[in-house]
């Protein structure tokens, strides 16, 4: 007698059946680990942002800005929820669509689109522009530290507010210090806000 190789129906049933499953738990999870993993982009993209306008500010020894923008052509303006980015010498605003240079107005460093790896997040700041000076402080004076929240625009509230997206913040001091925290996590944490 010659064995058959191959699976059964009944066993192949079984098998998309525990497949189903194993799908239906698992895909929850990676759309809340995707939706966390833009936010985190967002926020290291931002805080990227800002400490590379603050290091050019104090090496130049100018003043350097980082400024939320609309777009990152030249409609662009400076916007409090700008998911783009621009750091540059002079206000960027009309003008992003310039290429990278030092001499050529408005003198931009480096630019990055909110599009890139992060594009469901949206970003709320104290401001729309951060300037710093040669001493690596923020000017003008604020009158206090400024927050740029970053959350997730598909779906989910923050974890601060019983969710399941965690949402983080970049604080900026009046100092020029720049750190990332967690809302959601308890005061006395290192990584709490």
């Amino acid at each position: 007698m010659k064995s058959l190789l191959g699976f059964s129906l009944i066993e192949l049933i079984v098998g998309m059946l525990i497949l189903g499953v194993l799908m239906s738990i698992g895909i929850p999870a990676f759309s809340d680990w995707l939706r966390n993993a833009r936010v985190r982009t967002a926020a290291e993209s931002v805080l990227n942002g800002l400490q590379l306008a603050r290091a050019e500010a104090v090496r130049r020894n100018t003043t350097v800005g980082l400024g939320l923008m609309t777009t990152l052509d030249d409609s662009c303006a400076l916007d409090n929820a700008g998911p783009n980015w621009v750091v540059s010498l002079d206000d960027p605003a009309g003008k992003c669509a310039t290429p990278p240079s030092d001499t050529v107005a408005p003198r931009i460093i480096q630019i990055r689109s909110g599009t890139e790896g992060s594009a469901a997040t949206t970003v709320a700041a104290g401001q729309s522009a951060f300037v710093f000076n040669s001493l690596g402080r923020l000017t003008p004076l604020p009158g206090g530290d400024i927050a740029i929240d970053i959350a997730s625009s598909t779906g989910g509230t923050c974890m601060a507010s019983g969710g399941k997206v965690r949402c983080l913040r970049i604080v900026v001091s009046i100092g020029g210090q720049i750190r990332m925290c967690d809302p959601a996590l308890p005061a006395g944490d290192a990584q709490a806000c």
